[in-house]
């Protein structure tokens, strides 16, 4: 990992805990952290859209340096889209990252490299950080498909931007058939497919886009396999689910440099 690229921990809470029990888990993840783990790690919340408000207002008030996150948003601005959220609404919440094109939204809710990229578009204009998600399934994997899906998946995404904006972006490699499931891409084989994904930043946005881009892991990631993954060289955080809804548990995860 270059030493400019600041690590980015996430922490991805899916449909879990209502506004009670997220402030109750942010309280607890602030008080496990400190100085030294801010200073060498963002850390990123993602919970659900009904929680947003009070966790906003609570790290405010306590002045957490903790970063609010969201999970998914729609790519217009404003309109008749019952039931969406538009990135504008997050922004005005202080949602710093937002996570983009998961594998469960690309399984369950269709979502396609196309909406991918106007939602990654959207996020940028109003002034968020995506966190734009790639990554194969098993039968891909073992088809030795893995690369080229993943590859089209980035170029199709981060379409019609510049390398200054893709520098600024986070890249979670997921592979599908590790989220969830226990299994864990081993640390040489998330690197080499992290290695791949700069490759194609490089070939499509330059060398510069490359190196400062930050690739996250997700996929079954724990307090016990952390520290591996993160030696990596091309590995710059994390996107947790699971181990993340655990206060103690993920606060471990961003304090992999004590393991």
């Amino acid at each position: 990992m270059a030493a400019s690229r600041k690590p980015i921990i996430s922490g991805n809470w899916k449909m879990h805990k209502n506004h009670f029990e997220a402030i109750q888990a942010v309280q607890k993840l602030h008080y496990r952290l400190d100085g030294d783990d801010h200073d060498s790690v963002i850390v990123t919340v993602h919970p659900p859209f009904t929680d947003l408000r009070s966790i906003q207002t609570l790290i405010e008030a306590d002045r957490m340096k903790i970063e609010l996150g969201a999970q998914n948003c729609h790519w217009e601005d404003q309109g008749a889209f019952t039931g969406e959220v538009a990135p504008p609404m997050l922004a005005k919440l202080d949602v710093a990252y937002v996570i983009v094109g998961h594998s469960e939204r690309r399984q369950f809710f269709g979502e396609t490299d196309e909406t991918v990229n106007l939602k990654v578009k959207a996020v940028g204009r109003a002034g968020m950080t995506p966190i734009m998600c790639c990554g194969e399934s098993l039968e891909q994997r073992e088809a030795g498909d893995a690369e080229s899906w993943v590859e089209g998946q980035i170029v199709a995404g981060l379409a019609g931007l510049g390398g200054d904006a893709v520098g600024t972006l986070v890249i979670a490699y997921e592979p599908i058939w590790a989220i969830g499931t226990g299994r864990t891409a081993t640390s040489e084989d998330a690197q080499a497919m992290c290695a791949h994904i700069r490759s194609v930043v490089r070939s499509n946005f330059g060398d510069d886009a490359a190196a400062k881009v930050r690739i996250q892991y997700g996929g079954s990631v724990k307090p016990g396999n952390i520290a591996e993954l993160m030696s990596q060289a091309d590995i710059d955080g994390a996107l947790v689910g699971g181990a993340s809804l655990d206060p103690d548990g993920f606060a471990a995860i961003v304090q992999y440099r004590n393991h």
